[in-house]
């Protein structure tokens, strides 16, 4: 299985299987885990001053890459846009996904990227 998660904070193991019941063990699975860039003030954004966005994504990003491999799972990460559904389809682009897990989001992102992408899309409640 190759997953593809979008989260906006750490991941692990146990996170994945818990929003994934029933699918087939992460040990076979790609994991390509994606860190939206988002901006915690209007006038960050506002400026494009998105290097604070940046920096704390990567910083997630690589806590969780480092904490799914120390777990066996093989691993990838990227940071994206600040926009989730921009983020999604920046990663989908390059990374041909089996599955989207939502880490992130809503119920109208799940419709939005299962629509628009063509893959299973599963939001964790």
């Amino acid at each position: 299985m190759r997953l593809l998660v979008l989260a906006d904070e750490q991941v692990d193991s146990a996170r994945i299987r818990a929003a994934l019941p029933g699918e087939q063990g992460l040990d076979e699975a790609e994991v390509l885990v994606v860190e939206p860039a988002v901006n915690r003030s209007r006038l960050a954004f506002w400026m494009s001053d998105s290097d604070e966005a940046i920096a704390e994504a990567r910083e997630k990003e690589e806590r969780s890459v480092d904490a799914l491999r120390s777990e066996g799972v093989k691993a990838a990460g990227e940071v994206g846009e600040s926009e989730p559904l921009l983020a999604l389809g920046d990663a989908l682009a390059t990374y041909d996904a089996d599955v989207v897990l939502l880490l992130t989001g809503d119920e109208a992102l799940e419709r939005e990227a299962a629509e628009r992408f063509g893959v299973r899309v599963v939001r964790a409640a």
